[in-house]
């Protein structure tokens, strides 16, 4: 499949050296921590704040910033070390910050993410020029009919949403054996820090597109892990909200027991920014009414005693996996306790009881959420069914499947629905076990304020014959609960990303927020990337 034209656009050489003497001077201390590898401009690494505050001074424009943006996408992601992370860019970005700009001299400014860049995962519906595929190629092409809940807010915030990244194809819901950050549509997405290392998935090209400054922001989803996991391996901050703080309308489904989207940037205050314009109840998701009243001024959250008289459990069982990375993990506990945390160990119970029937609730809620999706936002897609995307994956297997196959297409397809007895049965399992007798109970029991364990691995080899070689992390009990995650970058294993991550009860995101706020303004862990071939564990 041919990949579409980017266009570089020209930039004032006078507007650029004042905009990025500017930036430089008022830079964040995380973003001025990140000082490795071929960086973009002071700008495009700079957070929603300092670009924010060049808008308002008149130093800056947000139609300057897009095309740095696009320029940077051009040189980065479809050339130079071609991350492929950015899969279709929206053709109508500059006249939207030009339209942004207008309103601003015209003294109307929409909050703190007027005129700045965001991209969206493509499994996330705009009712614009570009497609909404989840990847595949059975949906390319396809315009979905509305926006997205979630692409609304950021319209009405008056952010630029610049167009959409590439993902594991259906989330990572299509096979056993998958290639995490391959779709048929965008190919391969590759990790900024290693270009042979995994991004990990779903939300590969959003973690790879704002760890190498393609946009100051972006949104991902997660079923499970796809957020957080590219997030820690990417070396940025990642948000799993509570499940129903963010809609999930229009967005390509896996589960609605599970699915959320969630901010992916390079700070924690630009994470809680971007959450706090996303967040709201939605008419049309039943599961946003019990958020009504949920959201919290998360800026306000921003305080660097975040942590102190803080108790946090160190959730051990979710230790031992690399030994590296524990070892970074460890040392990091070291500055917890620095900002006033007592921390205790732990152990996070029941994780053993769910993993089986996360599944079954995945595979069963996946053809019904899906075929909806379908009916509502894509009516005039060629596939309306599972069994449609099946058979078209089955015609077109030398593009779709010459990497692996669609075992978890299938299985769902065979599912008998959502009034099935295994299916309730095993959602209950899922909440009683990760809920009220897995997270809840262990912060009742040592009266804790949050956990916090490795969110995971370093990226691995990617390895297109054998597939996936992910190890175990810290995403399934908030997941499978519908709690909040937080993940912030911690340090890196030969120069490939660590996160740490907080996870708390239902609605606590603001204290999470809080927390890692403290952590990351302690330790500015955050180091750019360098786009590396490949790392040298003995260097």
């Amino acid at each position: 499949m041919e990949r579409r034209d980017f266009v570089r656009l020209g930039l004032a050489a006078g507007t650029a050296a004042a905009t990025t003497a500017t930036i430089a001077g008022t830079a964040s201390a995380a973003t001025a921590a990140a000082t490795a590898g071929p960086a973009p401009d002071a700008i495009l690494d700079a957070g929603v704040r300092e670009q924010a505050a060049l808008m308002a001074s008149g130093k800056l424009t947000s139609t300057t910033l897009v095309a740095r943006y696009l320029a940077r996408i051009a040189a980065i992601d479809k050339a130079g070390p071609r991350l492929n992370a950015v899969i279709e860019l929206n053709p109508d970005a500059a006249r939207i910050a030009a339209d942004l700009d207008r309103e601003r001299q015209a003294g109307k400014v929409r909050g703190p993410l007027h005129g700045i860049p965001v991209l969206l995962k493509d499994n996330i519906a705009t009712a614009d020029r570009m497609s909404t595929s989840a990847g595949s190629l059975a949906l390319d092409g396809v315009r979905a009919a509305h926006d997205a809940f979630v692409a609304g807010r950021l319209r009405a915030a008056g952010a630029v949403i610049l167009g959409k990244t590439n993902l594991s194809e259906w989330a990572n819901m299509r096979s056993t054996h998958s290639v995490s950050g391959w779709s048929g549509r965008g190919g391969l997405t590759r990790n900024p820090y290693a270009l042979d290392r995994n991004t990990s998935g779903s939300s590969s090209g959003s973690g790879a597109a704002v760890a190498a400054a393609l946009a100051t922001l972006a949104i991902g989803t997660e079923t499970d892990g796809s957020i957080v996991s590219p997030a820690s391996i990417c070396g940025i901050v990642g948000i799993k909200p509570t499940l129903g703080l963010v809609s999930r309308s229009g967005i390509i489904p896996i589960a609605h027991s599970q699915d959320t989207a969630g901010p992916m940037t390079r700070t924690v205050a630009d994470a809680a920014l971007l959450l706090a314009a996303i967040a709201g109840t939605d008419p049309d998701d039943a599961a946003t009414q019990p958020a009504t009243g949920k959201a919290a001024d998360y800026a306000a959250a921003l305080r660097p005693d975040g942590l102190r008289g803080k108790r946090i459990g160190v959730a051990r069982n979710f230790f031992g996996n690399q030994a590296a990375v524990d070892a970074v993990i460890e040392a990091e506990l070291a500055v917890l306790k620095a900002q006033g945390a007592t921390l205790v160990d732990v152990r996070v119970p029941n994780v053993d009881k769910y993993g089986d029937s996360e599944l079954e609730v995945l595979l069963s809620e996946f053809r019904p959420d899906l075929e909806a999706y379908l009916a509502r936002y894509a009516p005039h897609a060629p596939v309306k069914t599972m069994a449609d995307v099946i058979a078209f994956n089955d015609r077109h297997a030398a593009q779709e499947m010459r990497l692996f196959g669609q075992e978890h297409l299938i299985s769902a397809q065979a599912r008998p629905g959502l009034e099935a007895q295994a299916y309730r049965d095993a959602l209950a399992n899922n909440h009683r076990y990760s809920r009220e007798e897995g997270i809840d109970q262990i912060l009742r029991e040592e009266k804790l304020d949050a956990l916090v364990a490795p969110t995971g691995g370093t990226g691995w080899l990617t390895d297109t014959i054998n597939g996936d070689h992910d190890g175990p992390g810290f995403s399934s009990p908030a997941a499978v609960a519908g709690y909040p995650h937080v993940t912030v970058p911690a340090g890196q294993v030969h120069g490939l990303p660590v996160g740490l991550s907080f996870v708390g009860t239902a609605w606590s995101e603001a204290a999470l927020i809080g927390m890692a706020y403290a952590y990351e303004q302690a330790s500015l862990r955050r180091r750019r990337p360098a786009f590396p071939a490949s790392v040298n564990p003995k260097a």
